[in-house]
């Protein structure tokens, strides 16, 4: 199932990893779509067959449908069976649009607490026959379906609080929530375990990984050093990495591209990665593993989410300053906000307040210690606490650590597209039925974070949590649909 970006690539990737046990509406146009084709009607019942057995047929009865009716779908039949698990707690909501190459159905997803497509195409030649299938989140609603209320004061604590203990008693949550209103913390508390061995409690000292949230930092880093006239953002990263073994990366590729994920030079996740992690040890590491390979695409084309580009933006941080990357955001983000208790030291590095990442359903929760990198890098994967990240947000609205101008353009700025589209920077984006944020989520295997401020209401939400995504986006976006209209 392919899925589309909301939060950051790993918090999409598990935005899938759910769903409910409610009947499909038995009407094929459960939304009162106008009366379709017999081709139409083909599309219609081929999909929402497979997504009535994906979500509760027998075994045998799901495989013997796919290879019927998606008999390119990759993988081996193993495989599909596993990918069922994406789909048991999404609720069917109805039926969005029906052609004869493409179905889209309405559901909800609990654990993002949001309505969203599941969309199969077709093949032209044939309507009962899939080719594909995506699940997309959307501000849109079904027909008769509302957005909850918005909430203030007492009463949007109280329901935070309610979910969360919800989640919480159901094992689903283990972490720490901070809820503030333009600078003034209004919630905070911890939930669960940070060591389920040794029945350590997670409190609001404890320190999470935080995934693809330090790309926050790096942006940030990328943005002083402009700001300072040390970095051109239209330059291209050979004049700041002259020794790039990739010449016509180094020539093509600019700062701007890879801070807007459109410089087409490739992820770092993947079979290399698993092979070679114990010697990626710092940035360099990843560039010498890297460096030598040809674009994926013309950069500034299309956007292709790139935490290797984030990687080359840490060595450009290393050149420009002269300081190891840890150094440099140490000094100049960390220190300046506040920030005691993040950092990227290695995994070896024994630290008390640090939690245990944990993976796996609910039911068979293991240590994800084999997943985790080294140390956390210019891409991600470092430590903090809720209060941390609640200082850096307030540090950059106070311009503390950013000038006024320098902040505007990593929050507005970015690089135009071929259809005129505006990939923007990576610090923000917009969240389905909320508005547009700032700030970033992360999620890998027993690591899930967001950290959202919404500018026309002022408030900031911090979810940290040491399990699986996506249970910190799920909970940011309850909260985050009940606040009060913008002012």
């Amino acid at each position: 199932m392919k899925i589309s970006k909301a939060f950051g690539r790993a918090a999409l990737l598990a935005a899938v990893a759910s769903f409910s046990t409610s009947t499909m509406s038995q009407s094929p146009l459960g939304n009162g779509t106008a009366a379709q084709s017999p081709a139409e009607d083909t599309a219609l019942r081929t999909v929402q067959t497979w997504f009535e057995l994906a979500r509760s047929g027998e075994d045998a009865a799901y495989i013997a449908f796919l290879k019927e009716h998606w008999p390119d779908r990759p993988g081996p039949p193993e495989s599909w069976l596993n990918g069922r698990a994406m789909l048991r707690e999404l609720q069917p909501r109805g039926v969005a649009s029906v052609s004869t190459t493409e179905v889209a159905l309405w559901v909800f997803d609990p654990n993002m607490d949001s309505f969203a497509l599941v969309t199969a195409k077709l093949s032209p030649d044939n309507p009962a026959r899939i080719t594909t299938s995506m699940l997309q989140l959307t501000d849109r609603v079904p027909p008769g379906a509302v957005m909850p209320a918005r909430l203030q004061g007492q009463a949007l604590i109280d329901a935070s609080r309610a979910r969360i203990d919800e989640l919480v008693a159901n094992n689903r949550f283990s972490g720490t929530v901070l809820l503030a209103h333009r600078g003034r913390v209004l919630f905070q508390q911890a939930f669960g375990l940070a060591d389920r061995e040794a029945r350590k409690a997670n409190t609001l000292d404890t320190q999470f990984r935080f995934g693809s949230m330090g790309k926050m930092f790096t942006a940030v880093a990328i943005m002083q050093l402009a700001q300072a006239g040390k970095v051109d953002l239209a330059a291209p990263i050979g004049r700041y990495l002259p020794a790039y073994p990739n010449s016509d990366i180094a020539a093509k590729v600019t700062v701007a591209h890879l801070l807007t994920h459109t410089g087409g030079t490739g992820d770092i996740f993947g079979p290399q990665f698993v092979a070679n992690k114990a010697s990626l040890r710092d940035l360099k590491d990843y560039v010498d593993l890297y460096g030598s390979r040809a674009l994926q695409f013309e950069p500034g084309s299309r956007i292709a989410y790139s935490n290797y580009g984030f990687i080359l933006m840490g060595r450009i941080i290393e050149h420009v300053s002269g300081l190891s990357y840890d150094d440099y955001v140490e000094r100049h983000i960390f220190r300046p906000a506040g920030m005691r208790s993040t950092g990227h030291l290695p995994e070896t590095t024994i630290l008390p307040k640090r939690a245990v990442a944990y993976m796996g359903p609910n039911d068979k929760l293991a240590r994800a210690d084999p997943t985790l990198p080294v140390r956390g890098t210019s891409a991600g994967g470092g430590y903090s606490t809720v209060g941390d990240f609640n200082r850096f947000m307030q540090a950059l609205l106070s311009h503390r650590v950013l000038s006024a101008d320098s902040f505007g353009k990593l929050t507005t700025g970015g690089v135009t597209l071929p259809d005129g589209k505006l990939a923007r920077y990576d610090f923000g984006g917009a969240m389905a039925g909320a508005g547009r944020y700032l700030g970033h989520g992360g999620g890998a295997p027993g690591m899930n974070g967001m950290l959202v401020h919404f500018p026309g209401n002022g408030y900031t939400i911090v979810v940290l949590a040491n399990r699986d995504p996506p249970v910190a986006d799920g909970l940011a976006r309850f909260i985050a649909y009940r606040l009060p209209e913008p002012s």
